[in-house]
């Protein structure tokens, strides 16, 4: 059974792969410029692969999708969005620090 780690919305035992901007818009049925609107948020850090060409990790990946059903199924906005990504992963990392002890 996997477990999806909160932080990054990817699930544990997953493969870590890139998809191109192309190909991350075209699985998520948005634009590209939706996925630019969440890059403008910082929400997702994107690299470059040999051509120069946007290319998203599986972390990446997994922050856009929670942030597509945070604007899609509860209507909030992608400013607002980030702010709920970074107060998830603050709770996980509290979480974290509560268990070592």
């Amino acid at each position: 059974m996997t477990r999806e780690n909160k932080e990054s919305g990817v699930l544990e035992g997953e493969d870590f792969f890139y998809l191109s901007l192309q190909q991350v818009s075209c699985s998520f049925g948005v634009s590209e410029k939706i996925i630019f609107d969440i890059l403008d948020e910082g929400i997702v850090e994107t690299q470059f692969n040999e051509n120069k060409e946007l290319q998203f990790d599986s972390e990446a990946i997994g922050r856009i999708r929670m942030v597509l059903r945070l604007h899609q199924d509860l209507g909030v906005n992608f400013p607002g969005a980030a702010l709920a990504l970074q107060l998830l992963q603050e709770i996980e990392r509290l979480e974290n620090l509560l268990s070592q002890k």
